[in-house]
């Protein structure tokens, strides 16, 4: 799978993406992750109406190689979580920019958003690692 970097969303170095959806945004693990973490067989995700803390643990995906947590990337309540990706968690590896998100958020402080990393400036940071 070629990494792939969508404009569309915004990034953190702890390689979670938000794209905004509506009201909501969803948020997903980027491709990059997945080829770090090679073949994933367990996703935990909080339960819908759970409120995340940006920066804190909210889950945690785990592969043959590594257990990883997943850092929120801002604040808000879970509106939706993706239940393919938790009965089938290879899902997240096959396209984990579209059908491989992970939760819908309703956002507490939308401007949080704009501190996260454009696409061009995630990219530089992982293709230079």
């Amino acid at each position: 799978m070629a990494t792939s970097f969508p404009d569309d969303r915004r990034y953190t170095d702890s390689h979670e993406y938000v794209r905004p959806d509506g009201p909501l945004v969803r948020i997903g693990i980027t491709a990059f992750a997945v080829e770090q973490l090679g073949d994933i067989v367990f996703v935990e995700l909080p339960e819908v109406g759970a409120s995340l803390i940006q920066g804190q643990s909210f889950g945690s995906v785990e592969s043959v190689k590594a257990v990883e947590d997943l850092i929120a990337p801002i604040s808000g309540t879970v509106e939706r979580r993706n239940d393919a990706v938790l009965a089938s968690p290879e899902e997240l590896q096959n396209d984990p920019h579209h059908e491989g998100w992970l939760l819908q958020l309703r956002p507490s402080d939308p401007a949080q958003l704009e501190a996260l990393l454009d696409a061009d400036t995630y990219r530089s940071r992982v293709v230079a690692a």
